[in-house]
């Protein structure tokens, strides 16, 4: 862990979580892309849950209503209180996610293990494939207000008019148009391609090194600050095809670089994409580097 990044407690090493891996008032929680990966190995006394099937509503495109999302950190031992660290695969992608989907519910102690499910296994640390169990918790939300971290289509038609800085953290080829997904993902889910004006390429990926663990505060300002000027004093909107990749990079800018305005389009291209109206733009981002 680096004492240099803005908020240094926030990003915790395996070895922290190896001396409170037994500490009740620390609750692990693996969130992955797969979610098959948490029963093939997961860290010891940690809980799995779900971006898509635990996170979201069923029915609204939306999170959980309150109540069940206190429901769901009780029964998974998580009280007001508890430290939650949160790791998963792809580099922590849905991690990130989790925990920025978990600071709209107003959860006070957030924190992610660096380099995430990835450097853990291959440091060669315990996994487990028991399920973890944990006392049913109390817990009360105090939801924050949305727009701190979250902005909905309409404050990007506002940050396209106001020429304020919007962050495409998608691969270069979805962001010029050529792709409607990642390569090796099926091609679909948006009738068109390309960006929003205006956004700048930074991919998710040059965030993090070959282990999974971030990358120092000087070469993260070298990304961001030198190749596409951003500053601390702007509002920045991130985004990526439905937000998951775009937490990663709020994460990032928020709690590594220490942005105070920052928000993550969970929306993202795949509302964009589909959107009546919405402009986009086609070919490659002017300035960065890719």
């Amino acid at each position: 862990m680096s004492n240099s990044h803005a908020h240094a407690d926030v990003l915790v090493t395996p070895e922290w979580v190896e001396r409170h891996l037994d500490d009740p008032n620390v609750r692990l929680i693996e969130t992955d892309e797969d979610p098959a990966l948490y029963f093939q190995g997961h860290i010891p006394g940690a809980v799995e849950i779900g971006w898509h099937n635990q996170l979201q509503d069923p029915v609204t495109r939306d999170y959980l209503p309150v109540p069940q999302f206190e429901d769901l950190c009780a029964r998974s031992g998580i009280s007001p209180e508890t430290t939650c660290v949160f790791y998963g695969d792809k580099s922590n992608w849905w991690a990130c996610y989790a925990f920025w989907v978990f600071k709209l519910y107003g959860h006070r102690d957030c924190r992610v293990l660096d380099g995430g499910y990835k450097f853990w296994r291959e440091s060669g640390r315990p996994l487990t494939t028991g399920p973890s169990k944990h006392p049913r918790a109390e817990y009360k939300a105090a939801p924050i207000d949305q727009a701190l971290i979250r902005a909905f289509r309409d404050d990007v038609f506002a940050q396209i008019d106001a020429g304020k800085p919007l962050v495409d953290v998608r691969s270069p080829r979805e962001y010029t148009g050529e792709l409607l997904h990642m390569e090796e993902y099926p091609q679909e889910g948006t009738l068109r391609g390309g960006h929003v004006p205006g956004a700048r390429n930074v991919p998710w990926g040059r965030t993090v090194r070959d282990d999974g663990r971030f990358k120092s505060v000087d070469e993260l300002k070298a990304i961001f600050e030198e190749e596409i000027g951003l500053n601390a004093g702007q509002e920045i909107i991130a985004y990526c095809r439905i937000g998951e990749r775009s937490s990663l990079v709020w994460f990032v800018l928020t709690y590594l670089l220490g942005y105070p305005h920052v928000q993550n389009y969970d929306g993202s291209w795949l509302e964009w994409g589909n959107l009546v109206r919405a402009p986009i733009a086609k070919g490659p981002s002017p300035g960065a580097i890719v």
